[in-house]
């Protein structure tokens, strides 16, 4: 999911309706720094698993955090958030391992054959993929907001094709610290089956350039939990991390949120991590685990957060019971986002929000 600031034009507010219809469909239905190899030993995952490639990237990956609403808007700044080379140090010097840098591609090629990508732009996402590398900061690229690919699969699948052999391309040399995530939050049009029939293509447009680079995919609906056994992935390609994005519960999570409609009467609702609050957050991580066992494949918990209007204190304890139950499965994890509604850091008074940046990297 992303969140974008106040300036989002109306196309997208319909984009997050479709977000909340979708979510609550599938609820119903169903260290610093690098993570231990105690900790996959307590998820159950053998020590075999422990030597994969995949395995130790997603170590890598650790403790992250989305650098959203900048390159994933329209055109970066209009939601707010231009990157800067400061937010990278900061990121680095608070002690996360990695970032998830979301890019809208689609806004920024040609609409017809060979769909080749703005030069500047390219640029931009190299500067930006630079400053986290630099920093020692293992990085996720992916192609985010591709809103006419979930409406018309079929009808855009030549272009995210071509779009995804120019980045691999481009990116073939750089360190494997730099990974790809094929596509945010795939839903409406491209449910499980289609996304099943549709990944396989873009993988192997990114592996004819880059056979070994570390390629995160996740489930249709959004990524969600609930939705990670619906996909099947190849099993002969072991340099592959399975995502999944957590929002639960709704309600509290996205509370006032301006572009879900409904979402008004939601304001106040509490997350105080009473046992069953705790005990339906674990039953989702177990059931995850279950996957990354039975599948062989390290999970990387691509976003969660907690929109801006909820308590801080409320916020600040969710944040930190997510945060730790992934860790105690041995899932990666990227918090959505750094410095806009859902932000760990505050850019107008230029410091962390401390409650949250406390909870993500586990200090009192």
């Amino acid at each position: 999911m992303t969140v974008v600031g106040s300036k989002l034009g109306a196309s997208y507010r319909g984009v997050r309706v479709v977000f909340c219809s979708m979510i609550f469909s599938v609820i119903g239905r169903m260290t610093s720094g690098i993570l231990g190899v105690a900790l996959f030993a307590a998820a159950g995952i053998s020590a075999f698993a422990q030597d994969d490639a995949a395995f130790r990237y997603n170590r890598l990956l650790g403790r992250g955090i989305n650098l959203g609403n900048a390159l994933d808007a329209p055109r970066e700044g209009a939601w707010g958030v231009t990157l800067k080379a400061d937010y990278f140090r900061l990121i680095r010097k608070a002690g996360f391992n990695s970032v998830r840098i979301p890019i809208r591609w689609s806004t920024h090629a040609s609409t017809a054959a060979p769909y080749d990508i703005e030069t500047g732009f390219f640029q931009r996402v190299d500067w930006a993929i630079g400053q986290a590398l630099s920093r020692n900061l293992a990085a996720v690229i992916n192609i985010h907001h591709y809103v006419e690919m979930n409406q018309d699969p079929v009808q855009n699948l030549p272009r995210l094709v071509e779009l995804w052999k120019q980045i691999a391309l481009r990116y073939r040399n750089q360190p494997k610290s730099l990974m790809f995530e094929l596509l945010n939050e795939p839903h409406d049009q491209l449910d499980d089956e289609r996304w099943q029939e549709v990944f396989p293509t873009l993988l192997k447009a990114i592996r004819d350039s880059n056979p070994d680079r570390i390629i995160l995919i996740g489930p249709a609906y959004l990524n969600t939990v609930d939705r990670l056994d619906k996909i099947q992935l190849p099993p002969q390609d072991r340099r592959i991390i399975g995502t999944f994005h957590y929002y639960k519960p709704l309600q509290f999570t996205h509370q006032g949120a301006f572009w879900l409609n409904d979402s008004a009467p939601w304001r106040g609702t509490r997350w105080v991590g009473t046992p069953q609050e705790r005990k339906e957050l674990r039953n989702d991580f177990e059931r995850a685990a279950t996957w990354s066992k039975q599948n062989h494949r390290p999970l990387y918990l691509g976003e969660f957060g907690a929109y801006r209007e909820a308590n801080m204190e409320d916020r600040a304890l969710w944040t930190r019971a997510v945060a730790r139950e992934a860790e105690k499965w041995g899932f990666s994890w990227s918090y959505w986002e750094f410095c806009s509604e859902f932000g760990a850091y505050d850019a107008a008074a230029r410091q962390w929000r401390q409650p949250l940046l406390n909870a993500l990297l586990d200090k009192e």
